[in-house]
C-alpha cells in the first residue's frame, strides 16, 4: 500500500480534521495496535509543526511502556501517576501542559521538551496507554490542537475493535 498526505489547508480545525481523515485511511481495515500506533506517530509527527516528538506509550496491565514513536529515544517505563504521561493516564485526562518545567514531577525523556500534550487512551472502562506529543515551544499545545489530537487517538482506539 502506498500512502501519500496531502498538505492541510484551512484553519488549524480544518486541517486537524484532514489529518484525522489521512489516520483514518491509515488503519482503516488494520486492527494491530503496533502497526496503527506507528503510522499514526509518524503521520503526525511530519503533519504537525514544532513538535519533537510524538508517539504512543502502551499500558502492560502494570505501567506505561514505549511504543511506536517519532523522535529521539524515549524513557521506557512510566509508572501511573507519574509525569504527564503518567498523570494522563490515571486522571483519564487529556494534559495539556504550556511549560513541562513547571509540571510537578515532569520526567524528562528529551531535555528540548518545553510543553506537551498527552491524551489518555481509553477502550470503555480498559486503559490502553497515553498518545503524547512533545514540542521544544513553549505553550505549543492550544483548545484546537487538543481537540484535534484527541480526534486522532480516538482513531487509534475505535482501530483496536
Amino acid at each position: 500500500m502506498s500512502f501519500t498526505a496531502t498538505a492541510l489547508e484551512g484553519t488549524k480545525s480544518e486541517q486537524y480534521a484532514q489529518l484525522t481523515q489521512q489516520a483514518r485511511a491509515l488503519v482503516d481495515g488494520e486492527s494491530n495496535r503496533i502497526a496503527n500506533a506507528a503510522n499514526i506517530s509518524a503521520l503526525v509527527f511530519n503533519s504537525i509543526p514544532d513538535v519533537n516528538w510524538v508517539g504512543f506509550y502502551l499500558f502492560d496491565g502494570t505501567e506505561l511502556v514505549v511504543g511506536p514513536f517519532q523522535g529521539l529515544p524515549a524513557c521506557v517505563r512510566i509508572a501511573l501517576g507519574k509525569g504527564v504521561c503518567g498523570t494522563a493516564a490515571s486522571s483519564r485526562e487529556t494534559q495539556r501542559v504550556e511549560d513541562v518545567h513547571a509540571f510537578p514531577g515532569h520526567i524528562a525523556c528529551d531535555g528540548a521538551t518545553r510543553s506537551e500534550l498527552v491524551v489518555p487512551l481509553y477502550d470503555g472502562d480498559t486503559l490502553v496507554g497515553v498518545f503524547d506529543l512533545d514540542s521544544p515551544l513553549l505553550a505549543r499545545f492550544d483548545a484546537d490542537d487538543q481537540a484535534g489530537l484527541e480526534q486522532i487517538a480516538a482513531v487509534f482506539v475505535g482501530s483496536l475493535a
